[in-house]
């Protein structure tokens, strides 16, 4: 299934519930089904859609159906303000979803503020909003990646694997919340004793990462931390290897992450997460596996453990809404929420008035193994506190 096929079955996903409208829990979500980060967010619009249709099969929340509209912002903010006000003006959503880069959140935030509707961050990176102490009453976010605990997991995981004094290349996409990430990272490097030496800002879409990848190896990193949407990550890391650059590179672990370390076949190059890989084989892996046959879906199954954390995050914040739901209603209940993640994270998600994002923040850290042909685990949980 090609991804505009994707799009009708969204499209028809949303007409065919049309008959719900007045007897559901709606729940409005943009993403970047299309567009040139679609690889990066479409497979967590795919994964919440699966989940809502088994949640659907089981009877739904309360005994009530959840009705999924699903808008294509393509990555464009004026398109995801546009899906926001649709789904607040003419779906009477009761809550809100964004799964697309971080240039679509401020609409969106807008339009949510505006008519007082809670907004999920279920795909991409968590805007420093939803971070404890004060975080805002309307933003949450279920997605691992954090800006600032990941800067540090990175540095200290760098830290612990070099013998050698680091010299580090610093990679983003030239979007805001990946460019504030790898700020981030630049001014924490020294404390590690790490020295940041090149950083590179790119805009999407890139036809030719070369010039980029040349600047940073004329500074002669021994090291690369690139935080941001995958396509920069990765294709930054091969125009390197292009050029016969020899260090080693760490990644967030997005969504392709898995099937493209498999791919690329590199030991030195790492990605890290706060997602169990499906390498792991644990149950609810199966679990996700068994609602993915049959279903004809566009993007591999082990893309989508964002989406499918999101899709548990909806359906335990509507369990407690009360018939009937309204916005009000439902940000009451996202607000004290801890949700099992059934092992694909490290712990819970739990959220407080002082803390949309998490108390705990867990990370793994995987390669290729040339020996074994597969990728693995190189370290398994790491715990930090948020605060």
């Amino acid at each position: 299934m090609n991804r505009w096929k994707m799009i009708a079955a969204l499209a028809a996903l949303s007409f065919t519930a049309a008959p719900w409208a007045q007897d559901a829990y709606v729940v409005g979500l943009s993403g970047a089904v299309t567009g040139p980060n679609a690889d990066t967010y479409a497979p967590g619009v795919e994964s919440v859609r699966l989940y809502i249709d088994q949640l659907n099969k089981r009877g739904g929340v309360n005994g009530k159906p959840v009705r999924l509209i699903v808008g294509d912002n393509q990555g464009e903010p004026s398109k995801a303000a546009a899906d926001a006000k649709k789904f607040i003006t003419q779906d009477n959503a009761v809550l809100l979803a964004n799964v697309s880069i971080s240039s679509t959140y401020g609409p969106m935030v807008a339009e949510a503020k505006r008519a007082r509707v809670p907004l999920l961050f279920a795909g991409g990176a968590c805007p420093a909003e939803v971070l404890p102490p004060n975080p805002d009453e309307l933003q949450f976010c279920s997605i691992g990646p954090a800006m600032k605990y990941d800067a540090e997991m990175a540095l200290r995981f760098i830290k612990e694997q070099s013998r050698e004094p680091v010299k580090l290349g610093l990679v983003a996409m030239a979007i805001p919340l990946s460019r504030a990430g790898i700020d981030y990272a630049e001014s924490l490097a020294p404390t590690f004793g790490i020295t940041p030496v090149a950083k590179e800002q790119i805009p999407p879409p890139t036809p030719d990462y070369t010039p980029y990848a040349s600047k940073l190896k004329g500074a002669d990193p021994n090291w690369v931390y690139s935080w941001g949407p995958w396509i920069t990550e990765v294709k930054t890391f091969e125009a390197l290897r292009k050029l016969g650059w020899t260090g080693r590179y760490i990644a967030a672990a997005l969504n392709p992450a898995e099937d493209e370390l498999a791919r690329v076949k590199d030991e030195l190059f790492y990605g890290f997460g706060p997602n169990a890989m499906f390498l792991e084989n644990l149950p609810v892996h199966q679990e996700m596996r068994d609602a993915a046959r049959g279903a004809k879906l566009t993007y591999p199954i082990t893309q989508m453990t964002e989406g499918w954390v999101a899709g548990m995050v909806i359906e335990q914040t509507l369990k407690k809404v009360a018939w009937p739901p309204t916005p009000e209603k439902v940000l009451a209940a996202i607000g004290t929420l801890k949700v099992d993640t059934k092992g694909l994270r490290g712990g819970p998600i739990e959220w407080s008035k002082t803390n949309h994002f998490g108390s705990k923040q867990h990370y793994r850290v995987y390669r290729w193994d040339a020996k074994k042909q597969a990728v693995v685990r190189v370290q398994d949980w790491v715990t930090v506190d948020v605060k």
